[in-house]
């Protein structure tokens, strides 16, 4: 088990196997032996289908235990998994199942039935993630194992299924576990390989440094297990752990989460900052700026009451039994975090990326500095690419176990990144003061996330806004959570079209309900604002991104 991420798994299934291990909320509960047993079935299925040890499994669907079950399924059979967001649209799943060289796909219902299985010719087996049924397959023989599952199960294990039963895949700490991709689409989509020392090491990592999670927790699962970051600290943590995960199966808006809280009282919760951020600027910022709260604010023993209830409060609307709270995926406004702070939340903001599986930094929330990002975790090094680290603004760089082994078919993007040292370059901008901790000063990607933790990149939508009608140049920038157009338009073109700058509004109007139509949801666009003159540009007429930022 020495350094294997199966050998943590394999170990914490038979060392919590009555204990419940996946729920769907308000649904079945699955117990740490029943995902043993269903992990096992599966197997049976994926050998008669001819998929082979090393092979590519495609999952999409919204979390679910089916989901989480398909994946540990997956690594444990000793293929690879490719999961894919449920949001992407069926040509992007397409692509990357192509471009993957997925042999088998298991899809939610959901997804499925916008999906063309002739697009995917190379697929062997389509099996549904609702039930784990077979939609298609190339295979007689699965087909049958699947109709006979618990004849097939009895023949193999005949004295019934026991924790002595359950052996998994033996890894080796550079063999492919998990191949993420980036993005959807065709010129955007980066596959990251994530060889099995990474998926280890950030398990290792949470099972060292987050200690108060134990045996029997629950744990809230909020965030799209096909990101790093969710799947991480969400899934193969509690797994590690031997907590109990809730899905929550539907999109989480504040009033499922609120509600999740309440009743399930999560031990840890992981966040992206516009969740945090809106419960404060909703329901606490308003309170504080009554004329008589302001004033009673300046007294100093009744401020100390008021700071004391309104934590009560914030802590109670998160479930209570929370140890601490981890942000991540995002910079946090600088407002709430000087509140949080001042209030002695139990938050701390970490640092990550697909590319490391994620962690790259974290301190808990008692140790943590405010503007940080924490301190490089473990079996990791940062450096700055900077003569002065502490005070001059570089490229932070990292080097260690969680590094990926570059990008799947994808040699030039590898080497931009990739240095041959060790040292990987991550885009990203900041400072590392005297005591190890990371402030991200800037960031030289153009990533945004979404409100429930998705990867949203602007140049996807920009390419598809930047061909519609009388569209100049654009650009797509992150205004409170929402997504809003910066278009400067072709009136060159209009005035040839004896177009009338009168009708601009109405053309753009079209054009961004056009463009939200291909759009996942979490990607629509919900305004737009016209510019009378180009972007201003760099030497390499590349767009001045940050002129355009909004200040938060």
């Amino acid at each position: 088990m020495e350094n294997r991420f199966l050998g943590l798994i394999e170990h914490s299934i038979k060392e919590h196997w009555d204990l419940p291990a996946f729920s769907d909320y308000n649904g079945p509960t699955f117990h740490f032996k029943d995902v043993a047993r269903r992990i096992a079935k599966f197997h049976i299925i994926l050998e008669h289908a001819g998929i082979k040890k090393g092979d590519k499994v495609a999952l999409v669907g919204k979390n679910s235990s089916n989901w989480a079950i398909g994946f540990f399924g997956i690594l444990a059979y000793g293929a690879v998994a490719v999961p894919i967001l449920s949001e992407f649209k069926p040509d992007n799943i397409h692509h990357i199942v192509n471009h993957s060289g997925a042999k088998a796909v298991l899809a939610a219902s959901s997804n499925w039935e916008n999906m063309n299985e002739q697009m995917m010719p190379n697929v062997r087996l389509f099996m549904l993630l609702d039930n784990f049924s077979i939609l298609k397959s190339k295979s007689k023989e699965a087909r049958t194992a699947r109709e006979r599952i618990n004849e097939y199960f009895g023949k193999k294990y005949p004295r019934s299924f026991t924790a002595n039963d359950v052996r998994f895949h033996v890894e080796k700490p550079e063999e492919l576990a998990v191949l993420n991709y980036t993005s959807g689409t065709t010129s955007f989509s980066k596959g990251v390989m994530l060889p099995y020392r990474s998926l280890w090491s950030n398990t290792q990592f949470a099972a060292d440094n987050v200690s108060f999670i134990r045996p029997g927790d629950n744990i809230v699962c909020m965030l799209p297990m096909a990101h790093m970051y969710g799947l991480a600290f969400e899934i193969l943590n509690s797994v590690n752990r031997g907590c109990h995960v809730h899905f929550l199966t539907r999109t989480p808006s504040p009033k499922i989460i609120a509600e999740a809280f309440s009743t399930i009282k999560p031990t840890l919760i992981l966040a992206v900052p516009l969740i945090i951020e809106k419960i404060v600027k909703n329901r606490i910022f308003p309170e504080l700026e009554k004329p008589l709260v302001k004033l009673l604010l300046k007294v100093p023993y009744v401020e100390k009451k008021i700071l004391d209830t309104i934590y009560n409060k914030l802590t109670a609307s998160l479930g209570e039994n929370f140890g601490e709270i981890i942000i991540g995926g995002a910079a946090i406004n600088k407002e709430v975090e000087r509140f949080l702070h001042n209030i002695h939340f139990r938050y701390t903001v970490g640092y990550g990326m697909t590319e490391c599986g994620p962690l790259i930094s974290y301190a808990p929330w008692d140790q943590f500095k405010p503007g940080s990002v924490g301190r490089v975790v473990d079996r990791m090094e940062i450096r700055i690419e900077s003569d002065d680290p502490e005070n001059k603004v570089g490229e932070i760089c990292v080097r260690g176990a969680n590094v990926m082994l570059g990008y799947y078919k994808n040699p030039e993007a590898t080497k931009a990144v990739m240095m041959p040292n060790g040292w990987m370059r991550t885009g990203d901008l900041g400072t590392l003061d005297k005591d190890g901790f990371l402030y991200i000063r800037g960031r030289s990607k153009t990533m945004i996330l979404g409100a429930s933790g998705q990867n949203i990149y602007p140049e996807e939508i920009e390419d598809k806004l930047n061909n519609m009608s009388y569209v100049s140049e654009s650009l797509i920038i992150s205004q409170g959570g929402k997504l809003v157009a910066l278009i400067y338009p072709d009136w060159e073109q209009m005035d040839k079209d004896r177009v009338q700058h009168a009708d601009i509004e109405k053309v753009m109007s079209e054009n961004i309900d056009r463009l939200n139509e291909e759009m996942p949801k979490y990607s629509k666009i919900t305004r737009f604002k016209l510019y009378q003159e180009e972007f201003e540009k760099t030497p390499k007429r590349s767009i001045k991104r940050y002129l355009y930022q909004p200040v938060e």
